[in-house]
C-alpha cells in the first residue's frame, strides 16, 4: 500500500509541469509527511468546454475515496489506495476509473520493511520496521495514478454552496518488483510524463490505459534510502524526514 508520502512542489511548479490551466483558491504548504485524511493536491482534466476541450486543473482533494452513493465520508478512512489489479471491478473504484483519473503530484512516497524472520535486537525483542523513502532518482517529480469523486452532503440544502461537495482521491498501487520488492510488496502506480495525458483524458477507457502504464519501472528509475523513524508519527514535519539516515561504521 502507499499510506504516507511527501509533497512539497509550489503550486505554480506544479501549474507549469503538468499544464495545469485551473489552479485552486488555496495554497497548500509544503509537507513531508502526508497521511489518509489530509488535504492533497490532484491534478484532473475538467468538464468540456463548448469546443469540446477539457481544460485541466490542480484541485485540492481529501486523501480516501469517497463513493458517491455513500452515507457519509468516514468510509474513505478505509479507501485510500485502490489495487490495480481489481480497480476495474470493484463498485467503489469501476465507475470513477472510467472517467474520473487524476495525479497526485510527490516528491516521494514512504514505505517500512519488516525485520527478517528470526531477527533481534540488543533487548531480544523483534526490531521495528525500517521506514524508506523512495523517490525518481532523476530528480523529477513523481506523478502518481490516482481516481476522484465527488460526495454530495445531504445535510447542505443548498447545492450551489460549496461545502455540499466533498472532493475525494484514492491512490492506485501495484506489486512492488525489484528492488521496490524488497520493501515492500505494494508501491503506487508511477505514471510517467509521455502517459499522463492519455490517463488524464476522460474519453480514454480506463482499463487500457491503466495496462498501458502498469509496465515496470526501468531499471534505476527509484532512489531508495533508510530514513528516521520520525516518519512513523504524522505530527512530524519537515525535510528532515527525507533525509537518508547516515551510514553506520
Amino acid at each position: 500500500m502507499c499510506g504516507r508520502y511527501a509533497a512539497s512542489r509550489e503550486p505554480a511548479a506544479l501549474v507549469e509541469e503538468f499544464g495545469v490551466e485551473e489552479s485552486p483558491a488555496v495554497d497548500l504548504p509544503a509537507r513531508y509527511n502526508i497521511a489518509p485524511t489530509n488535504e492533497v493536491y490532484v491534478v484532473r482534466d475538467g468538464k468540456p468546454d463548448d469546443a469540446g476541450h477539457h481544460p485541466r486543473r490542480l484541485d485540492v482533494a481529501r486523501w480516501g475515496l469517497v463513493p458517491s452513493w455513500a452515507k457519509d465520508p468516514s468510509i474513505g478512512n478505509r479507501m485510500i489506495n485502490a489495487r490495480a489489479e481489481t480497480v476495474a471491478e470493484k463498485p467503489a473504484y469501476r465507475r470513477a476509473l472510467a472517467s474520473r483519473r487524476c495525479l497526485l503530484p510527490a516528491d516521494g512516497f514512504y514505505e517500512w520493511q519488516a525485520p527478517a524472520e528470526g531477527v533481534l535486537n540488543a533487548a531480544g525483542k523483534k526490531p521495528a520496521k525500517q521506514p524508506y523513502f523512495l523517490h525518481p532518482a532523476d530528480g523529477t517529480g513523481l506523478a502518481m495514478a490516482g481516481l476522484y469523486e465527488w460526495w454530495r452532503d445531504p445535510e447542505i440544502e443548498d447545492a450551489d454552496d460549496p461545502r455540499a461537495w466533498l472532493l475525494s482521491t484514492t491512490i492506485i498501487t501495484t506489486s512492488a518488483r525489484d528492488e521496490v520488492g524488497r520493501i515492500h510488496d505494494r508501491m503506487p502506480v508511477a505514471v510517467l510524463p509521455e502517459q499522463r495525458d492519455a490517463w488524464l483524458d476522460p474519453e480514454t477507457p480506463g482499463s487500457q490505459i491503466l495496462s498501458e502504464i502498469l509496465a515496470p519501472s526501468r531499471p534505476g528509475f527509484w532512489d531508495i534510502y533508510p530514513v528516521s523513524t520520525a516518519v512513523n508519527s504524522v505530527r512530524n514535519q519537515g525535510p528532515d524526514l527525507v533525509r537518508p539516515l547516515p551510514e553506520s561504521g
